[in-house]
């Protein structure tokens, strides 16, 4: 298969341009080099994490460090680093692959252990460090021997990361800095051998630094009790005239910003794909025990309410598959087209990683809610066993209620998705008047027109939602203007608008795109005709709840027809249930998910 062309101009260009008209790149398009790695990463997890998971729990550092360590020798912590310092440095889509495998370890603990090690407590290094910093803190970093932590958020200072209060001052012969201040939620904190710090120099100059365990003046708190995740280390850190080195200041005075919200941009796609490999574990988990549990002369697996569960969380975790690839694949090809050679590669590789922070938010939201379902109703099909701490999903359950916290609650990134949606309606990046203009025409395409495929209805139904979405948008825009972004809960609709949109154009294009390459062409085809079916239906709610707001509960006449006309072309005689029906059938013969 050929691999797709993307767009790579700007993110947030999926709301007005044409569904098919760019390729989207899904895990159909992985090489034979990903789908190794893929095979690799799952058996690695299958026998080495999974076995150990209950020594894991038990917060067994040495443990947790060895597989560490014997994840650095296959060479899967380097995705990221250069070959100079030990790496691999291979593409986004491998890193993510890796991310994702991790997870049918069924260690949340561990896979946060790796993320942090993989992702914010070395990626800060690999972009801004100075050739020094790096020849001394990379190679230990990926081999394991040395394991890295983040230090961002404070007790006062947590979503509004930048308003941190631990202070820097640079010393009169200027050789080293003195650090005050404390920082909370360090995963990795106990463990750690180095930590990336962030703090104020001189009070107000948000910058970033390298800091050693054995600095003076550093002291590591006790581990956080916490919820879940409980085979994995948080700790605070209290900086008491703590000195630190002058070199160890990373990147540029005043630039901690730049440093910390590329690593978080990244980090929300990492987390997504963690997400997606939980999602699968948890179907195959419920899928065994559905198939094995026998009430009334039968396996409960036979009964259609748990058929129509089976079903909801395959086709959730299908289009959560689509959208997350499909947002790889963008940051992976414009990543690519940097020349790593450029002095200037770091701040670009920032520059490029933001012009999708409105789809990694949107990875980060939908792969963690998602999730939150998927593991829910995993749970329900276990019934009083799946709250048994010896079954699999009480573990996993718990662990789940952090991915909606970290990296970013999901309500701020709500606000980062329709903030920067807004920017680039402003500055006219997306001329939402030019994509009105033509509803007429719309209206009146046929739907051969849209999309060649067997999704044609599907796909006139997501350009019928995009522009009730940019309908709500721009009413908004002319109700609110920038204050829009004060109007949190009218924005949040917005933002899980477009998700939703972003989300089943994913996974449209990808059945439109890789249908019959996989051999069960029928049932993809099924799962996109239901995802749009319901993201049609939950769209319609939120923009009757949006309009209402807009205009007060009296929306008027001109905009109710629009919505009208444009709600026609969601109308089809769908019988989803039995679509449902099927997929879990298939889901049982394959008794995992299969796609």
């Amino acid at each position: 298969m050929d691999n797709p062309v993307i767009d790579i101009k700007t993110g947030g260009r999926f709301l007005v341009e044409p569904i098919g008209s760019k390729k989207v790149f899904s895990r159909e398009f992985f090489s034979e080099d990903h789908r190794a790695i893929q095979e690799m990463i799952e058996d690695f997890s299958r026998d080495r994490i999974l076995p150990n998971v209950q020594n894991i729990e038990k917060h067994d550092k040495e443990l947790s460090h060895e597989l560490l360590k014997e994840m650095g020798e296959l060479g899967l912590i380097g995705t990221d680093i250069p070959e100079e310092y030990g790496g691999t440095d291979l593409d986004k889509i491998t890193a993510a692959i890796i991310i994702e495998g991790i997870a049918f370890g069924g260690s949340g603990s561990f896979g946060t252990t790796f993320s942090v090690q993989t992702g914010i407590g070395s990626l800060p290094i690999i972009w801004f460090g100075t050739p020094e910093q790096k020849e001394k803190y990379l190679p230990k970093l990926v081999s394991g021997e040395w394991i890295g932590a983040y230090a961002l958020t404070e007790p006062s200072a947590g979503s509004d990361a930048l308003s941190g209060k631990t202070t820097a001052y640079l010393s009169e012969d200027k050789s080293y800095y003195t650090l005050n201040g404390e920082k909370c939620f360090c995963s990795n904190g106990g463990w750690a051998d180095v930590f990336i710090v962030f703090a104020q120099v001189e009070g107000d100059k948000f910058s970033a630094f390298i800091i050693d365990k054995d600095t003076p003046g550093l002291e590591i708190g006790p581990e956080e009790k916490k919820l879940g995740m409980k085979g994995s280390s948080t700790t605070s850190l209290i900086f008491k005239d703590a000195k630190i080195p002058a070199e160890n200041l990373l990147h540029e005075i005043g630039k901690g910003s730049e440093i910390a919200f590329n690593a978080l941009n990244i980090g929300r796609f990492k987390l997504a794909a963690a997400e997606l490999g939980g999602c699968k574990l948890v179907i195959e988990k419920s899928v065994e025990y559905a198939l094995e549990r026998r009430q009334f002369g039968q396996p409960i697996a036979h009964f259609d309410t748990i058929k129509g569960m089976v079903a909801d969380m395959t086709i959730r975790t299908f289009a959560n598959d689509s959208m997350i690839y499909r947002t790889i694949g963008l940051i992976d090809e414009a990543v690519n087209a940097l020349d790593k050679t450029d002095p200037d590669y770091s701040t670009k590789l920032g520059q490029a990683m933001e012009k999708f922070a409105v789809e990694t938010s949107m990875t980060k939201n939908y792969g963690s809610e998602s999730s939150a379902m998927i593991t829910d109703t995993g749970l329900q099909i276990f019934g009083g066993y799946g709250f048994i701490e010896e079954y699999p999903l009480a573990r996993q359950y718990r662990d789940n209620r952090i991915q909606r916290i970290w990296e970013g609650t999901n309500e701020i990134n709500r606000m980062i998705i329709t903030g920067f949606m807004m920017k680039k309606a402003l500055m006219e990046e997306l001329t939402l008047r030019e994509f009105m203009e033509d509803l007429d025409a719309f209206l009146e395409t046929e739907i051969e027109d849209v999309i060649v495929s067997t999704l044609g209805y599907e796909a006139k139904a997501i350009e019928a939602l995009k522009r009730l979405a940019a309908l709500v948008f721009h009413e908004a825009l002319c109700e609110y203007g920038q204050d829009l972004k004060h109007e949190q809960q009218l924005a949040n609709l917005i933002a899980d608008m477009f998700t939703l949109i972003y989300t089943a154009e994913a996974t449209v294009c990808r059945v439109s795109q890789t249908v019959g390459s996989n051999g069960q062409a029928a049932i993809p085809i099924e799962i996109a005709k239901v995802f749009t079916v319901e993201t049609g239906q939950e769209i319609s709610t939120k923009v009757k709840n949006a309009l209402n707001r807009i205009f007060k509960g009296s929306v008027p006449k001109r905009i109710s027809e629009v919505v009208t006309k444009l709600e026609r072309s969601l109308d089809r005689e769908t019988d989803i249930i039995e679509l449902k029906q099927h997929i879990a059938d298939y889901v049982y013969k394959e008794k995992k998910y299969p796609l």
